[in-house]
């Protein structure tokens, strides 16, 4: 049964990732009516906010757009820094959202930021720690219970995450839309791009769940052999 559902979650995030794929091309080929670039739409929802710290600035690749909270930039990819299109300025006001959360000391960003160092640390040691517990989980079943707590801490990391990237759209959309840097007709893409990429966030939270219940129930079925 736990295989159909990783396969369930496997075929759903390759659907979810083709739509997004298919949204923002289509989107990134339709222009803004204010014609604001990607830069200009990040720049300008930061002044509106009374953010005067934050940096835009483009960074390489597809899809790499991000908010650093260290170094207070946003980075936006190539093709969303210098395009007017409804999905660049979606994107680039999701990265503000971010910002505008940060300065704002909102608590699923910080306790996400708190976070960061400790799951740093278990991703880096727990696929390990997790293949060693199950090849001995007869022998030292609680090798496998700390990889579990390992990748347990990973998972409500994707769960934090989630509130974080929902907020952040939301802020972006209500702010386009108040504005007028999207319209009547364009209102409903920026809306539907970013209704899309949150799916990718509430697609990896579910599977990382998934995984986690498997080597728990693992971890239970070593220990009753016992």
């Amino acid at each position: 049964m736990i295989y159909v559902i990783f396969i369930g979650f496997a075929l759903l995030s390759w659907i979810v990732q083709s739509v997004l794929k298919n949204k923002f091309d289509k989107y990134s080929k339709i222009a803004l009516p204010s014609g604001l670039s990607g830069k200009e739409v990040a720049e300008k929802m930061l002044r509106e906010h009374g953010i005067y710290d934050v940096k835009v600035s483009h960074v390489q690749g597809q899809l790499t757009d991000h908010y650093n909270p260290l170094t207070k930039t946003i980075n936006l990819s190539e093709a969303v820094y210098n395009s007017n299109s409804i999905a660049a300025a979606s994107v680039a006001a999701h990265e503000c959202g971010h910002a505008v959360q940060h300065a704002t000391a909102y608590s699923f960003l910080t306790m996400r930021s708190k976070l960061v160092p400790v799951v740093n640390f278990a991703a880096g040691w727990m696929h390990w720690v997790l293949l060693a517990g199950i090849l001995l989980v007869q022998s030292f079943p609680y090798l496998l219970l700390f990889g579990i707590v390992l990748f347990g801490l990973t998972t409500l990391f994707s769960f934090i995450t989630l509130p974080v990237e929902i907020n952040a759209s939301s802020r972006a959309v209500t702010w386009l839309n108040k504005t007028g840097i999207t319209n009547v007709s364009t209102h409903p893409m920026a809306v539907d791009a970013l209704k899309w990429a949150a799916y990718t966030y509430v697609i990896a939270a579910l599977s990382s769940l998934a995984t986690l219940i498997y080597y728990i129930l693992i971890f239970l079925g070593g220990r009753n052999r016992n």
